[in-house]
């Protein structure tokens, strides 16, 4: 893929890296790549950032066809950018695509352009502790038509942001509030797409429990209301009586990349990691019997998120004694430090910009 490159002549001012919060700010340039059903996939460029011309019929305001990922670059000691499994990232965009019935953007030509757009924005990652450059690509449709059908056009985008932490709360135990009246995804649907639609609907489950002063919501099924399914836009990790248990990928949750790297490193390590439905009430009936040993969410944001209390119809489950767990911090210590090059990667999950 042959990449023009236009660079701004307007560079903005760095932000201060104590102060990013989490995707706010973004990088001087973003990257475009165009699709139209009789040339297919053209016109790769990486321009100033700016807004977009967008047609107010453009079908993706009408119908929400489109996805999008989520992925980081990382500053590391020796002053060097390096990224972390982009080619899962590719992977997770082209199943999404397929499903959203939008046309794949090939894996190297993502690939390429994320390495090509961090080079080009490289001193905007940030080199102090726990900050990132977030990756944004997204794939939105955009034929001028008021009709429910397939567009005919599209266009790849790629957005960078350097980011700090996703919680306020950092690496420390957040509260969680188990959701069974709204739910995010059914079987059959778009659940295990990285698509809008599914983080709107959401949105009234995550306001709710920020009221009550919950972080985040815990998902159940939406046919059964009983099994646990994702926490907000993570999945989540179960610790009981020395087994690693997490909702099996049937559909309708996620398959995320450090969900993926957390039962890699778990498996190596020697634990029993379990993939399978896992219903609230074993996780209340395991707290109960003083089971209920570790709580975690897994995701490219908040890396690890430690769960130290739980709210199911009002039963208040305090995990961990509100404490990090033992391989919670052992997941997230890893997992950072390949990430961030201060440990060896043996897994070949890294690429140097």
């Amino acid at each position: 893929m042959d990449i023009k490159i236009t660079r701004t002549t307007t560079p903005k001012v760095k932000p201060d890296q104590s102060k990013l919060g989490f995707g706010k700010l973004f990088t001087d340039h973003m990257f475009i790549l165009d699709y139209t059903t009789d040339k297919g996939w053209h016109d790769a460029r990486i321009v100033p950032y700016g807004p977009i011309p967008m047609d107010p019929a453009s079908m993706v305001l009408h119908y929400a066809q489109e996805t999008f990922e989520g992925l980081k670059a990382y500053r590391r000691a020796d002053g060097k950018v390096q990224l972390f499994r982009p080619e899962a990232n590719a992977a997770r965009m082209e199943r999404s695509n397929r499903r959203m019935a939008m046309p794949e953007v090939p894996a190297a030509d993502f690939v390429q352009a994320v390495r090509a757009l961090v080079e080009v924005d490289q001193d905007w990652v940030p080199d102090a502790k726990d900050t990132s450059l977030y990756i944004r690509p997204m794939c939105v449709a955009t034929q001028a038509a008021v009709s429910v059908s397939v567009s005919s056009s599209y266009m790849f985008l790629i957005l960078l942001s350097p980011s700090g932490s996703y919680y306020p709360e950092g690496v420390n135990p957040v509260k969680i509030f188990v959701e069974d009246e709204y739910v995010r995804a059914v079987a059959g649907g778009t659940g295990e797409a990285k698509t809008g639609g599914n983080y709107a609907a959401s949105l009234m489950g995550q306001v709710k429990a920020k009221k009550m002063g919950y972080s985040q919501v815990m998902w159940l099924d939406g046919v059964h209301r009983k099994y646990v399914e994702e926490i907000g836009t993570t999945n989540v990790i179960f610790k009981i009586n020395g087994e690693i248990i997490t909702p099996s990928l049937d559909g309708t949750i996620l398959p995320g990349i450090t969900r993926d790297s957390a039962l890699k490193l778990m498996r190596n390590w020697g634990l029993k990691v379990t993939e399978r439905k896992i219903s609230i009430d074993e996780v209340v009936e395991a707290y109960d019997k003083g089971q209920l040993e570790e709580v975690f969410a897994v995701g490219t944001a908040a890396v690890v998120s430690p769960v130290g209390e739980l709210n199911y119809k009002g039963k208040i489950m305090t995990i961990n004694n509100f404490k990090n767990g033992e391989i919670t911090q052992k997941v997230y210590d890893t997992l950072t430090g390949i990430q961030w090059g201060r440990i060896t990667d043996e897994f070949g999950w890294t690429q140097v910009i």
